[in-house]
């Protein structure tokens, strides 16, 4: 019986040492130690390493992570170091001009923060307002236009109202109901020019106060608020000269239910 358990023992070693490659390469620490493995059966030697056992250098250890570079100002240097930043600051830069170029010389966007001009207008409204027309064309009655305010308007504006010098400069928007060589009288609620009364559907109601008689100068126009009672327009400073017009309201924008050009004449 022990001889047979002996041979069982020396079959079993034998094939668990048994394979295909010649040379098997352990690691030590201090060199590489090849084990031989015998192709021979039943023949099998095990090299003893107590110095690779004491070293633990089996034990599978976590690899270590990959530095990160947190630094924003370095991404961004290789960013604009990529071709595909290049083209994005490429097409930033043109995207900006073209908007640019529009907004200083075709159309430009406006926003409505008062009811002067209600009910054509209301507070909120954003309007495209075109800048081309106005140096090819004259300005007619009842076209709505925004523009810089003049000298007498900034000046009550500080003086009765309180207001600061920078207030006083932003650009304002109302109608013109009369151009030069025009005479013009609001009487009894109601615009008359050269002698005739005027159909005005877009104004909230009949004026409260009592202008004119008088006649508009060349190079200047006369300009009122839709909403006539609450309204610092042209009843209170006078006239607007024509060069002080930035353009033409000619749609609102925003918000989308109030998109269109109603009461834009």
């Amino acid at each position: 019986m022990r001889s047979l358990n002996l041979l069982l023992v020396a079959l079993a070693a034998s094939s668990y040492f048994a394979g295909t490659s010649a040379f098997q390469t352990f690691p030590t620490g201090h060199a590489n130690v090849k084990l031989w493995k015998s192709h021979s059966p039943g023949y099998s030697r095990v090299p003893h390493f107590p110095a690779l056992r004491a070293s633990n250098q089996w034990e599978d250890k976590p690899n270590p992570k990959p530095p990160q570079d947190d630094n924003i100002i370095a991404q961004l240097q290789r960013w604009f170091k990529s071709e595909e930043g290049r083209e994005d600051v490429k097409t930033y830069f043109i995207s900006l001009g073209i908007a640019l170029l529009l907004r200083f010389t075709i159309v430009e966007p406006r926003f409505i923060p008062s009811l002067s001009m209600y009910p054509t207008f209301e507070v909120g409204d954003q309007l495209a307002v075109e800048k081309v027309t106005k140096r090819i064309k004259p300005l007619y009655r009842q076209e709505v236009v925004v523009f810089n305010p003049p000298q007498t308007f900034r000046e009550i504006l500080v003086d009765q109202y309180g207001q600061k010098e920078s207030k006083s400069r932003e650009a304002l928007i109302k109608r013109i109901v009369a151009i030069e060589g025009d005479e013009v009288e609001v009487k009894r609620g109601k615009l008359y020019i050269n002698g005739d009364v005027q159909d005005e559907p877009y104004t909230n109601e009949d004026a409260e106060y009592e202008f004119g008689p008088v006649t508009v100068p060349p190079g200047n126009v006369l300009v009122l608020g839709d909403n006539r009672n609450h309204s610092l327009d042209g009843h209170i400073w006078g006239f607007l000269p024509a060069k002080n017009v930035i353009g033409r309201a000619v749609f609102v924008y925003w918000p989308p239910w109030r998109l269109g050009n109603d009461g834009m004449y």
